[in-house]
């Protein structure tokens, strides 16, 4: 989704035609967001060990250690806000710390609600939820090694939460020739599935490339902490749940359009509440949902 909603500070994201778009906020300086259909893997592929890292030095670490109800680490994320008509979500992305906070336990927890205290309005009237969406565009962008995160993530029809990258060039080049590395997303009808997929030119939106890993014996993300990762070096992109490696793209699976990967990318953690692939909430979703992130790091081997 390459278009701008119009008098929002959310960025754009990957345009979808296809039951299955992403989640697109609009942010002031312009960012996208992940558009995901996935050829998923066959459901519980078994994972190989993922390969020990070679000696690497941290670049990005955030603990979220701090008091509740403290807001995030500004000097390392910055919120947008607005909503998203690209994907048809049916949040309001907010800032401060109403939607984003510390626990006072060492998580960052992301909270959509069924609720608009601030009368916000969405590319479909009043505004029916809120939730929070954090990026690191301007503060902190790398190119190759280690980015995980450990999360629990939401349960419920409707929900969308996500762990993804953006070409830092974005601003220059738009989207998708920017490029977008999706670590994980997760939709509420699919408990047990998360998704990581590449975006680029000629392979985005419902052609992007990637892969689903499904958790064994019908458990769901929901009910722990997992850890959600990608092994990134010239060339190649390798995914991982909890260590378990499950895909891996180099630029002989675009079948000759253009590898954008080889460059710096920034981080951005969401969640969407709706949208044409989640579906919107229904009666059976509970709210107010949660995003628990205790922690996201980033090693280099520089």
């Amino acid at each position: 989704m390459t278009v701008h909603l119009p008098h929002r500070a959310v960025r754009p994201h990957a345009v979808r035609t296809h039951s299955r778009r992403r989640r697109t906020a609009l942010y002031a300086a312009s960012l996208l967001c992940c558009s995901a259909v996935l050829t998923a893997l066959p459901g519980g592929a078994s994972a190989a060990p993922a390969p020990a890292p070679a000696p690497a030095a941290v670049a990005f670490a955030d603990e979220f250690d701090g008091p509740a109800g403290a807001a995030v680490d500004g000097s390392k994320w910055q919120l947008e806000t607005g909503d998203n008509v690209n994907n048809h979500e049916r949040q309001y992305y907010t800032g401060g710390n109403s939607n984003a906070a510390l626990d006072g336990q060492g998580n960052l927890v992301i909270t959509a609600r069924k609720e608009n205290p601030g009368n916000y309005q969405c590319w479909y009237g009043s505004c029916e939820y809120t939730s929070a969406r954090l990026n690191t565009s301007g503060k902190f962008a790398a190119a190759y090694g280690h980015v995980e995160a450990r999360v629990k993530v939401p349960r419920g029809q409707g929900m969308w939460p996500a762990f993804w990258m953006l070409g830092d060039d974005f601003g220059n080049v738009g989207w998708p020739q920017s490029g977008e590395i999706d670590v994980m997303e997760n939709v509420g009808f699919e408990p047990g599935t998360v998704h990581g997929t590449l975006h680029g030119p000629g392979y985005s939106g419902a052609d992007g490339i990637g892969a689903g890993y499904t958790l064994p014996n019908g458990a769901a993300f929901a009910d722990g902490f997992h850890t959600f990762a990608v092994d990134w070096a010239p060339d190649s992109i390798t995914w991982s749940v909890d260590g378990n490696v499950f895909q891996r793209r180099t630029p002989a699976d675009l079948g000759g359009k253009e590898w954008v990967f080889n460059k710096p990318f920034f981080l951005i953690l969401n969640l969407a509440v709706g949208g044409y692939w989640p579906g919107d909430p229904d009666g059976s979703t509970a709210f107010p949902a949660q995003l628990v992130v205790d922690y996201v790091r980033v090693t280099t081997n520089d």
